[in-house]
């Protein structure tokens, strides 16, 4: 997997001093043979969450998928253009995390439960869950496994998937106290060498994410504070706990991908601030912007174009959806 880009990805390894712990199971990580195209090689640093979850080799979660389909009287409740009279036969199956705010949980609270509603209203199908955990494997045991047809949150990049037109585009966002005496635009604001900044790291490995990296390449390092993007998944929606740290000031400012800082940042105590990362693309490529699909089976030609249809024919209601989760837009 990492042939032609394992020189470039261990370069930005070694300015990470101060996470000496967790240098030596990335590089064994980095060096790790593993089948992907080439272009996804490329991709391994660029893509946030799901994407990058996919991508880094972690040690595979298991975890039972469990269908849960909603009752037809809730559906129907939240899509009144749906007739109540009539039964859906069609049933959509989606997969998606259960335990995963802003975006899925198990009750149907996050922003694209309330997308995967819409499409199987506008389909006039049964909507269906496959849970599992958003860990390598993902797509291999659900959409590629045919547990399921849809997982809603790809970004348009990712070449496991067929993806769909992009209903959203969205950036890594610096997050601060709204009281701070500072104020962060780029990566490259001398700012950033006296504060406390948080990052997330992925897995058990401590693999970085694309802000580790490019904070890295400038020798922030020593003052880099680093939260697993997983946590303790028995508690609820492990990911919020860096935006937590924030409003409690154990860190200054903190990198975080924008729909996930949006949602948590309205939900502290302390008002928090936003700003769009800058530059939205680091050298030598490394995005922070990403425009977001769903995915559905490569070559499913057909459902790609009826999802496409429900997105540009609902785009009012997504973009209020989206706005409701306080998703940041670009």
């Amino acid at each position: 997997m990492f042939n032609r880009v394992t020189q470039g990805s261990l370069d930005c390894v070694r300015p990470l001093r101060g996470l000496t712990s967790l240098r030596k199971p990335l590089v064994r990580l980095l060096r790790a043979p593993l089948a992907m195209s080439p272009r996804a090689e490329r991709l391994l640093l660029s893509v946030p969450l799901l994407a990058l979850l996919l991508a880094v080799a972690l040690p595979h979660v298991r975890w039972t998928a469990v269908r849960v389909a909603h009752a037809q009287t809730q559906h129907a409740a939240r899509n009144t253009h749906v007739a109540r009279t009539t039964p859906a036969t069609r049933i959509l199956r989606v997969c998606a995390d259960p335990n995963n705010l802003p975006f899925s949980n198990a009750r149907g609270e996050g922003f694209e439960n309330r997308l995967a509603e819409l499409v199987a209203g506008e389909l006039g199908a049964r909507l269906e869950y496959t849970w599992w955990a958003q860990r390598r494997g993902f797509v291999r045991n659900t959409l590629k496994a045919r547990a399921c047809d849809l997982i809603p949150g790809v970004p348009t990049s990712v070449e496991m998937v067929l993806p769909t037109r992009p209903y959203y585009r969205s950036t890594y966002v610096f997050v601060r106290r709204a009281d701070a005496p500072f104020h962060v635009t780029s990566f490259d604001d001398p700012v950033l060498r006296r504060l406390k900044v948080g990052v997330q790291l992925v897995g058990d490995d401590g693999a970085d994410t694309p802000p580790a990296h490019a904070l890295g390449r400038r020798g922030v390092v020593r003052n880099v504070v680093g939260y697993t993007l997983y946590g303790d998944y028995a508690k609820p929606n492990p990911p919020a706990r860096i935006v937590e740290a924030v409003a409690r000031r154990e860190v200054d400012v903190a990198v975080v991908w924008g729909p996930l800082a949006g949602y948590f940042a309205r939900r502290q105590r302390a008002p928090l601030a936003l700003t769009p990362v800058q530059p939205q693309v680091d050298v030598p490529f490394l995005p922070f912007v990403f425009d977001i699909a769903m995915g559905v089976r490569r070559g499913d030609t057909t459902f790609r174009d009826e999802v496409n249809a429900v997105l540009r024919r609902r785009k009012s209601t997504v973009d209020s959806i989206l706005k409701a989760y306080g998703v940041p837009r670009v």
